[in-house]
């Protein structure tokens, strides 16, 4: 099943008013997370993982506790760590967090201010290229991670709530090397909360 580049779901320019500027998805959208689907369609063909679904091929080709992971892995993950990236966002000022998803904050957290600075810190504290999640674990229980590279919430059987990438490409048009103010404004301007409750 080759891998297809989604179309964003809003014009390049819908969240520049939001801190995301139209160079920014043009370059992380139309240029690296492309070369993630052209990568991997490039490795995955005469393989076991050709008509594998893209969570079947994230999952069954990571490998832990290595210092680094394959090819096929490394570009089937990003692909499926920008899909999420793209859909929790969205235009618009109205940012309302749906109840549900407010409960559940202040019952695993304490606030969702608390969650917010624990999000912020998992981020900033990725040293090198990552990204920072809140996840539903196997429990059920709400957690904050953050993980290296491309290796995502699927490889430890949690559910992705919420994703954000800390690679350089996807802040330093707009913040440049400001990797926690750029945490900050992706809390409070560009999440689409009701996106992130639909998945709980």
């Amino acid at each position: 099943m080759a891998f297809t580049l989604p179309d964003l779901p809003y014009a390049h320019d819908a969240l520049a008013s939001l801190g995301m500027s139209k160079e920014t998805l043009e370059y992380h959208h139309d240029l690296h997370h492309k070369a993630y689907v052209d990568n991997g369609n490039k490795l995955i063909a005469g393989t076991e993982w050709e008509n594998k679904s893209l969570e079947d091929i994230v999952r069954g080709t990571y490998q832990a506790g290595a210092v680094a992971q394959n090819g096929i892995f490394n570009n089937a993950s990003q692909h499926w760590n920008h899909n999420l990236f793209w859909e929790v966002m969205g235009p618009g000022e109205d940012k309302k967090m749906p109840g549900a998803l407010e409960k559940a904050l202040v019952e695993a957290f304490g606030s969702v201010a608390k969650f917010k600075e624990d999000f912020s810190a998992a981020g900033a504290g990725q040293f090198g290229s990552g990204w920072a999640w809140l996840v539903k674990d196997k429990d059920g229980s709400l957690k904050v991670t953050k993980t290296e590279n491309g290796v995502n919430p699927l490889c430890f059987g949690q559910t992705a709530l919420l994703g954000c990438d800390v690679w350089e490409h996807s802040y330093y048009i707009d913040f440049r090397n400001k990797r926690p103010a750029y945490l900050t404004n992706f809390l409070e301007k560009l999440v689409n909360w009701e996106a992130v409750a639909a998945k709980l």
